[in-house]
């Protein structure tokens, strides 16, 4: 469990989250709710209580008008960082990040950030569960790829558990595997599939397009923002009982390393040792 009081947290990225519902409202943009944050409006009609992370989802066509745009469109603190923006983003969906705050995952993650809410593309995949599962899966590989190549290769010592980390990084950057990812999860266009995922979840994301279907407001936190179109099949698909309450040991938090409310992120001065060396 996290060591601090994450309700604090909560209340900051529900900020992002209704500056980013207006945003798409603005421009026609469609999203929904995702992941655990679906969840958490459906069960708890708000954050997951030990929850401190939020995810948004769009269809590939609305994202990238959203990437294109973000510069223009969104006020102050906030600002999308993604890939297509940043050959250093060490991912192929965005974050939507408040550029006042400061965060570090994890002591061994090399990048620096704000609060954020995660913004995932939704793509088609092949409609036949065999092909569907190998696409899928040479995403999965393409992702762990990545996790070594922006990774303190020392996390575990100079043993041999840093030969792999360290010969990704010695022959990939980041940019060629996540550009390599992103081409990837194009392939096969979301207008025309059946069967869509956010792909980050691998193939149990995998879903009838149906289950998503238009966007449909839904109650967070006394606020009306967007989710799926059949949210029982939805979450059903992605968590089976879902309104079973996890035991605490199953509670996930990420317990970030590094969190500061006051911070400008690009303010901050990196002092861990393996990022000086």
């Amino acid at each position: 469990m996290a060591s601090y009081d994450i309700r604090p947290l909560q209340l900051r990225i529900l900020d992002i989250l209704l500056a980013f519902d207006k945003v798409c409202k603005e421009h026609n943009l469609r999203y929904y709710l995702w992941a655990g944050t679906m969840l958490g409006a459906v069960r708890h009609k708000g954050f997951i209580p030990w929850d401190d992370d939020a995810d948004v989802a769009m269809p590939r066509e609305d994202y990238n008008t959203l990437v294109e745009h973000s510069k223009e469109w969104l006020p102050a603190p906030y600002e999308l960082n993604s890939i297509e923006k940043d050959n250093k983003f060490t991912g192929t969906y965005a974050k939507l990040v408040d550029a006042s705050t400061t965060i570090i995952e994890r002591y061994d993650f090399m990048s620096v950030g704000g609060i954020y809410v995660d913004v995932f593309p939704i793509d088609g995949v092949p409609s036949s569960k065999l092909k569907g599962k190998i696409h899928v899966g040479r995403y999965s590989f393409l992702k762990k790829m990545a996790y070594f190549c922006n990774r303190n290769p020392y996390k575990h010592g100079k043993g041999a558990s840093s030969w792999i980390p360290r010969l990704v990084q010695h022959f990939y950057t980041n940019e060629t595997i996540q550009k390599t990812a992103c081409n990837l999860m194009k392939e096969y266009p979301y207008a025309k599939a059946e069967k869509v995922c956010d792909y980050d979840d691998g193939t149990p994301g995998i879903m009838p397009k149906s289950y998503i279907g238009e966007p449909v407001p839904i109650e967070f936190e006394g606020k009306m923002l967007m989710g799926v179109a059949m949210p029982d099949k939805y979450l059903s698909h992605k968590y089976g009982d879902y309104m079973t309450i996890p035991p605490g040991e199953k509670q996930r938090q990420h317990n970030f390393y590094y969190l500061d409310y006051e911070l400008p992120y690009k303010d901050y001065t990196d002092d861990r040792a393996f990022m000086k060396s």
